[in-house]
């Protein structure tokens, strides 16, 4: 019990930014839902309740984890009888995920996901708190910055308007699974929790501050604010997804209490951006395999001209996406102790891992076992 208690406030201990973020964003929605008499929602209840959908997602993500490595080792012992295969299946939960590691990955799935549910909350109330619109100060910025063309027309010149629309909607919608994943690679998979802690911070972060300036500065995107630039581009999913939240936007406008569904369009800063940037960061702060972080950086390009290109977002979202990954990298990484100042300090020890095997390991691996023959 009192090993399972230590696990659990070394848990707490990790990520107490994450929870103080998704408390204080909590109390915001809850304020500003009585204040604007806005309803509160589950953000994905068109899927399945989030009560359902988040244990089912932490519990695949351990099944990943945990099977194939069953599957090996009975592989590797030619040993396929049930009773063989409990054992297996005892041994290789006993090594992966000791009580602490149960209570890591449990304390940042429900923090991180705190924080997601109430930004979408937040961010659907943004435009009934603050009826300003900035579309057309950040369009005015895009201009000058590209010496008073549009930067979507201007990247639709370069690029044409056939096989790269439909590549740039697969870049922005594969995005959209990369973030779980990510998150489930962070939580589950490395054994090293102090980088784990550090992401998973990060993007609740991101969330935070993306809130903060949806409620400064609303805007709604080009593909919004000036739709027919925008016309030439063939039909893809990316089309139907815009012009989904376009429909849902209009109806919680309308009424908020009869639309049952959130409206998701904000353009300042673009999180696809920020998020993808804090991604890239810490692939490079922790030390991540060089292609690991190549990766990152080239889909980080991808995702600025996709974001423009498809008219998500201005060019100025765009900047203020890459500071807000940036600072939210940096501030995660304090309250973690992963940094002092700007030097990196990424714990390597045992303190800052839930799992003695492989502290040093940011991408998880079994141990050696006896069945492993030894080189000669």
């Amino acid at each position: 019990m009192s090993n399972g208690y230590g696990a659990l406030r070394q848990a707490a201990r990790q990520f107490w930014l994450a929870w103080v973020v998704g408390a204080a964003m909590a109390v915001a929605m809850v304020v500003l839902a009585v204040i604007e008499d806005l309803p509160v929602r589950d953000p994905d209840d068109d899927l399945l309740p989030s009560y359902i959908r988040m244990p089912l997602i932490v519990f695949a993500a351990i099944l990943a984890d945990i099977l194939p490595r069953v599957l090996h080792r009975a592989r590797l012992r030619s040993t396929w009888a049930p009773r063989a295969l409990g054992g297996l299946w005892r041994e290789v939960v006993a090594e992966r995920w000791p009580a602490s590691h149960w209570w890591f990955a449990i304390n940042g799935a429900i923090a991180w996901y705190l924080t997601y549910a109430t930004f979408r909350n937040i961010k659907s109330m943004a435009p009934h708190v603050n009826g300003a619109d900035w579309d057309d100060a950040m369009a005015d910025i895009d201009r000058f910055l590209f010496a008073g063309h549009d930067p979507a027309g201007v990247l639709h010149a370069w690029f044409g308007t056939d096989v790269m629309t439909y590549l740039m909607s697969a870049v922005y919608i594969l995005w959209i699974a990369l973030i779980p994943t990510s998150i489930a690679v962070a939580l589950v998979w490395t054994r090293h929790t102090s980088a784990g802690a550090w992401y998973v911070t990060a993007v609740a972060l991101d969330w935070c501050i993306g809130c903060v300036l949806y409620l400064l500065l609303p805007t709604l995107g080009p593909i919004y604010a000036d739709p027919g630039q925008f016309a030439d581009l063939p039909h893809t999913y990316n089309t139907t997804l815009q012009e989904g939240l376009w429909t849902d936007r209009v109806a919680v406008m309308a009424d908020p209490w009869a639309a049952d569904t959130l409206q998701t369009i904000a353009a300042f800063a673009s999180l696809h951006v920020g998020i993808m940037m804090t991604i890239c960061l810490v692939a490079r702060l922790v030390g991540l395999p060089r292609w690991i972080q190549r990766t990152c950086w080239i889909f980080l390009a991808l995702t600025v001209v996709a974001t423009v290109y498809l008219g998500w977002h201005y060019v100025v979202d765009v900047f203020g996406g890459l500071a807000l990954g940036a600072v939210a990298v940096w501030l995660a990484g304090l309250a973690t102790g992963n940094r002092v100042g700007w030097r990196v300090q990424l714990s390597s020890g045992s303190a800052g891992s839930a799992s003695p095997a492989h502290h040093e390991e940011l991408v998880s691996r079994s141990r050696p076992l006896p069945d492993h023959p030894a080189a000669d």
